[in-house]
């Protein structure tokens, strides 16, 4: 039964995406709505992380089964894509390294700004 609560939470946060989705002008997507609503939900407490954990776990997990999907999608209009397929890898694989290393550099600055407020920085220089 907690399960299904857990799940029921998540699927509450989706349709509020999605309904933010309908109401706002702004081309991003329902699924970035319900990530957001989420992540403010959880970082201001109004919802406890314990209340959805086992059940984000799951979905974490069998996540890899959710792009076999778009993978038979991708190979059933194969006609398609074929004559574009240069431009789609080289697309893909500039978008993945500009990903990469914007993800690393904002890593590497929450770290620091982190280590700054906590005086950790410091400590470690001097040794």
């Amino acid at each position: 039964m907690k399960y299904i609560k857990q799940f029921a939470i998540i699927l509450t946060v989706s349709f509020l995406g999605e309904a933010l989705r309908a109401l706002l002008p702004l081309p991003v997507p329902a699924s970035i709505y319900g990530l957001l609503l989420m992540l403010l939900a959880l970082c201001t407490g109004i919802l406890p992380l314990e209340a959805v954990r086992e059940t984000g776990r799951f979905l974490i997990e069998i996540m890899p089964l959710m792009f076999i999907p778009a993978a038979v999608g991708l190979l059933e209009s194969w006609d398609r894509i074929s004559p574009i397929v240069v431009e789609l890898i080289v697309v893909t694989a500039v978008s993945t390294v500009l990903v990469m290393a914007l993800s690393g550099r904002v890593t590497q600055w929450v770290i620091r700004k982190e280590n700054k407020k906590t005086g950790r920085g410091k400590e470690e220089k001097a040794q």
